[in-house]
């Protein structure tokens, strides 16, 4: 099974022709991008699956300063507050760019103490804010949890999936945009996903062919300065027909990935090898303990004696030895791997040998 998925995952790569990409999927512009934002709140409404108190303090403060908002003050005196209902919980989310006051954005919701499940719960009211300490967007909402947990009067339990863990679609509103430098300067950036000098090259001739000389310049392998009309109208026209443009991206750098773990192996379309020889086998030794008895004659007066036998027996197993030409290609090194039937361990130490050898003309990642 795994010589004929390695033999068509390289007649797939070898038969892919290069193909042109649009702009959007190759490039983003530089201050348009997701900002990350956080929060604390509280979840209420679980049957019984929350924090215990107890163990976690901060989630009876939390709801007693809750309730002091409105006017209600917990004795001092009534000791400890079992509040299983009730989980402290961390809320995240991402906020896109050009997000407006009043869009809603999707939150994950997590446990930070020791409720056993979120299920069936509800995030009360809780401000997100950004890295320099502003709230940009509001949450709350019925949580959607994945997962349940389940157990018996006997100590038996089964859980699915994480249940201290929620999503809440739509959860929080945004109260405050994030300004974004799209409608600054007279030129923008584009930031490769991929950073390649051939990628940036054609990008620069396809909009200089288009637009006229001079429009791009590209800053070096990553970036690519384009010059935009002053108009905020004008310029999203502009970008619109230039992130719809197809452009030729450069093949990526020749890499053999091995995953020591599953035997995983993918090898890159653009692997090549310089002329070597490389032979792998294996020798097994074994070593077997055995005892024998000698007994004396009846009535000879003699004692019994326990003789041990040592069995050495050496085994080398039988490998033929590869030989490259040079410019050996990935489709000749999966035809020589799956004539003599080798094993992703093998084809692993023959690949470790080209590197250290100098012959692999690839970057070998070994995760």
């Amino acid at each position: 099974m795994y010589k004929y998925f390695l033999t068509l995952l390289c007649t797939l790569s070898m038969l892919a022709p290069a193909h042109a990409e649009r702009l959007k999927d190759l490039a983003t512009i530089q201050g348009v991008r997701n900002n990350q934002l956080i929060g604390y709140g509280l979840v209420v409404g679980l049957n019984g699956s929350g924090d215990q108190t107890t163990q976690t303090p901060f989630t009876v403060q939390t709801f007693n300063n809750m309730l002091s908002e409105f006017g209600i003050r917990v004795p001092p005196g009534m000791g400890n507050i079992q509040l299983k209902n009730v989980a402290a919980v961390s809320i995240h989310a991402d906020l896109p760019p050009f997000s407006r006051p009043g869009q809603t954005i999707d939150i994950t919701v997590s446990s930070i103490g020791n409720a056993k499940s979120l299920r069936g719960g509800s995030l009360l009211m809780s401000p997100l804010k950004g890295i320099d300490g502003n709230v940009y967007a509001i949450a709350q909402g019925n949580l959607v949890v994945g997962g349940f947990d389940a157990g018996g009067a006997d100590g038996s339990r089964i859980t699915v999936n994480v249940p201290s863990t929620g999503r809440i679609p739509g959860g929080a509103t945004v109260e405050r945009s994030v300004p974004t430098a799209f409608n600054q300067g007279d030129y923008l950036i584009l930031n490769l996903n991929r950073p390649d000098f051939t990628t940036a090259k054609n990008i620069v001739d396809k909009l200089n062919d288009m637009l006229g000389p001079g429009v791009a310049q590209a800053m070096d392998a990553g970036s690519i300065r384009v010059a935009a009309p002053l108009d905020p109208g004008q310029r999203v026209d502009y970008f619109s027909i230039i992130e719809n443009l197809e452009v030729e991206a450069g093949k990526a750098v020749a890499k053999v990935i091995i995953n020591s773990r599953t035997g995983t192996i993918v090898i890159g379309q653009d692997v090549r090898v310089q002329p070597a020889a490389v032979t792998h086998g294996s020798l097994m030794v074994a070593i077997s303990e055995d005892y024998s008895v000698s007994q004396p004659e009846p009535f000879s007066g003699g004692e019994t004696v326990v003789t041990p036998r040592s069995k050495v027996n050496a085994e080398q197993e039988q490998r033929p030895m590869f030989k490259f030409a040079p410019g050996t290609t990935l489709e000749e090194i999966v035809r020589a791997v799956n004539q003599v039937g080798a094993s992703p361990s093998d084809l692993m130490a023959i690949l470790e040998a080209l590197k250290q050898a100098g012959a692999l003309q690839a970057d070998l990642i070994v995760i």
